[in-house]
């Protein structure tokens, strides 16, 4: 009922910087929080960054610093730019939002996209 499309990811050489982008379509109601997960190859899937509703934002340590979260509430898009990257922050980046979708009644949603590979070279 709500897709997310997920763009920006590709590769880039260390130090190099990426912005990812997540626009979510459906019969969205209200967005309560979007953000971004990863997961890297053998790992778990792990928070990069969250935003709220409030504007309230949350990073990973390895991240903080470095990337960016921003949403445009507008067109219900979530971004994540990303500076001075590292090897390490090589992984498939998923976005997330969650939510309330309907017209005549809400229901509540969590969504996830199909992922955008990023991939940094040394």
């Amino acid at each position: 009922q709500v897709q997310l499309a997920e763009s920006g990811g590709g590769l880039v050489q260390a130090g190099g910087s990426l912005r990812l982008s997540c626009a979510a379509s459906g019969s969205i109601f209200s967005i309560s929080a979007m953000g971004w997960y990863r997961q890297a190859p053998g790992k778990e899937r792990e928070l990069v960054a969250r935003i709220t509703n409030g504007g309230t934002t949350n990073y990973a340590d390895s991240v903080l610093g470095r990337f960016t979260i921003s949403r445009d509430t507008a067109k219900n898009t979530v971004y994540l730019q990303m500076n001075g990257l590292k090897p390490e922050d090589t992984a498939v980046y998923y976005c997330n939002t969650q939510g309330f979708r309907g017209t005549t009644l809400q229901y509540y949603f969590d969504a996830w996209g199909q992922g955008t590979l990023v991939t940094v070279s040394s």
